[in-house]
């Protein structure tokens, strides 16, 4: 099959396994958004070969598209980098998940959650079904998966605190600062010489992001990392996360 034919494919499939009715779209990028969005939706159930061949297809042609990203051969062991956090190949990137960790179910949200999910392809939401078996992640904690279409080795999902208000209390800052910990004990305890973590709980979970950032930091710094050479990369995706974060790390 061509990428089109590849495509619709997988699209007519998961129309058929969603009970879903629509047309087709024309173009390949209406497509990809349909394909998108109605992986956005799908509930955990089992997958043909025919199918997983043909997704894993167009979301690696989608991930040439963009270009991966190599991280980690910075002579600094703490650094940061802006941009989509789906394209860096690192040991591991971090998901801001939500606590039943299945990823996000908005079609086409333009969230951080969402977009590992989408590129990632469904196997990821199987694999978090899979083992939370029904339970959820606790905020402050987190599980690990393999990252399958994605060049990252791992996805470590992490449920940061949410602050209606804006204002977090201690508790909640001392919950950001175990997203962290936990999240780098996955990594250390599977293997991994680098992490990319987004920023955790800003946005729409409404942590401040300087605040955060401060957390953020000052946990990855005080961490004791089996491993000296272990890197870990800040991604952020806005120029104020960006200015918040290269201002913390350039203080001694």
């Amino acid at each position: 099959m061509d990428r089109i034919e590849n495509i619709d494919f997988c699209i007519r499939y998961l129309m058929r396994q969603d009970d879903v009715d629509a047309d087709v779209p024309t173009t390949l990028e209406d497509r990809q958004r349909l394909l998108r969005a109605l992986m956005n939706v799908w509930e955990p159930q089992p997958l043909s070969e025919a199918f997983l061949r043909a997704q894993d297809a167009e979301l690696q042609a989608q991930l040439q598209d963009k270009g991966v990203v190599e991280i980690g051969n910075s002579e600094s062991k703490i650094d940061i980098w802006q941009g989509d956090i789906t394209r860096l190949r690192v040991d591991a990137i971090v998901n801001a998940a939500n606590s039943v960790g299945l990823g996000c179910w908005h079609p086409l949200h333009n969230c951080i959650d969402n977009a590992i999910h989408s590129a990632a392809g469904l196997q990821l939401r199987q694999e978090c079904n899979r083992v939370l078996a029904g339970s959820e992640i606790a905020t402050g904690q987190a599980i690990i998966t393999p990252a399958y279409n994605l060049p990252a080795r791992y996805v470590i999902h992490t449920v940061g605190p949410i602050i209606p208000n804006g204002v977090p209390t201690k508790e909640q800052e001392a919950q950001l600062a175990n997203c962290y910990r936990n999240c780098l004990g996955l990594a250390e305890a599977n293997d991994c010489r680098s992490i990319a973590f987004c920023c955790i709980s800003t946005g729409e979970f409404r942590f401040p992001n300087r605040r955060a950032a401060e957390i953020a930091i000052e946990t990855v710094r005080n961490y004791k990392f089996k491993d000296q050479s272990f890197t870990v990369v800040f991604n952020v995706f806005k120029d104020i996360d960006y200015d918040i974060y290269r201002q913390l790390l350039s203080k001694d």
